[in-house]
């Protein structure tokens, strides 16, 4: 099997979708002739033409009003937004009408689009470069939301993406775009667009990215990663076995995963980039609290970016949870 970072994983899987479904097509700024800022798209267009492979003006209202228009008419466009924050210029487009189409239309004309997104800081990009705005798409009932974190779960997330009917929010973690490498079965796990049910589960799934017992580490994107180093640090420094639970569906959240590993390991701290107040983590804790709190050792704790601006460059490591901010983070539940 080859091994791919994520970029690959995730451009083998617009090749392979685009492959066996001439309905579907890429579109956004500047991903056809130079494929995409972080190459995601590269090779497309030689293989599928101007088309299916369409460089976009500068506009994310238009870009996502067009897709909209192209999947009531039955293509599978899967939109490129070139970074976080410029998404916010299609919020209303997406959430007034992408996520709504489906219930306006009794299910009769969903809105089957893709929306990916690179998130997060850690690339040392400019202003407006490096934001975590999941927590506005998790918001929108009508939406999926959902973050890979290892390349052959990038890969095989965008396909269940594209073969689903609901419109869904990809969000790539920038930062992890080309620190690893996974291997990565060539042939695709599934067939478009007879895999509705099999997209379906893959798209609302947590999974285990580091066994414990002792406390677990809930989290997405990039701070994974940075979850299972803590996690590393806690059981060479202190002896404790921490799980990592890697979120995955972002929305709908896996409920069951979730309660069931806060039941079993006592202790629980939750792990994001963005902003702590009402961002994500604030719901998962709520979650363990109404459902298994009888269970706890301690009250859930969370490690999270700051409620400011994401900081210019000088100051980027200090926002983003580090290995130590999380290890702190996990000690004090421990020491509760």
């Amino acid at each position: 099997m080859p091994r791919l970072n994520m970029v690959e994983g995730l451009n083998l899987a617009l090749d392979q979708a685009m492959a066996q479904d001439d309905r579907v097509l890429v579109m956004g700024e500047d991903v056809a002739r130079t494929g995409g800022v972080f190459r995601v798209t590269a090779g497309l267009l030689d293989k599928y033409g101007e088309e299916r492979v369409i460089d976009t003006p500068l506009s994310e209202a238009g870009i996502v009003g067009a897709a909209i228009g192209m999947a009531l008419y039955g293509l599978l466009p899967v939109v490129e937004i070139q970074f976080d924050t410029f998404v916010y210029p299609a919020f209303e487009q997406i959430v007034v009408h992408a996520a709504r189409y489906a219930w306006r239309t009794r299910g009769e004309v969903p809105a089957s689009i893709v929306i990916r997104i690179p998130f997060g800081g850690g690339v040392r990009a400019p202003e407006l470069h490096s934001d975590s705005p999941e927590a506005l798409f998790v918001h929108v009932p009508g939406l999926k939301v959902v973050c890979p974190t290892t390349p052959a779960l990038a890969r095989d997330l965008l396909l269940a993406a594209i073969s689903h009917p609901d419109p869904v929010i990809f969000m790539e973690p920038k930062r992890i775009y080309r620190t690893g490498r996974d291997e990565v079965p060539e042939k695709a796990p599934l067939l478009l667009p007879e895999a509705d049910g099999e997209a379906t589960q893959l798209l609302s799934r947590a999974r285990v990215a580091r066994p414990g017992e002792d406390l677990v580490m809930f989290s997405y994107g990039s701070t994974v990663v940075s979850c299972c180093e803590a996690a590393q640090k806690l059981q060479d420094e202190r002896g404790v076995s921490a799980r990592v639970v890697d979120l995955v569906s972002l929305y709908p959240l896996d409920v069951e995963s979730i309660t069931g590993a806060a039941s079993e390991c006592g202790r629980a701290i939750v792990v994001h980039e963005a902003p702590r107040t009402a961002g994500l983590g604030a719901e998962v804790s709520s979650l363990i609290h109404e459902r298994v709190m009888l269970d706890l050792e301690a009250p859930v704790g969370r490690v999270t970016g700051f409620d400011v601006p994401f900081p210019q460059f000088a100051n980027e490591d200090d926002y983003i949870p580090s290995i130590d901010r999380i290890a702190a983070g996990a000690v004090k539940v421990l020491d509760f």
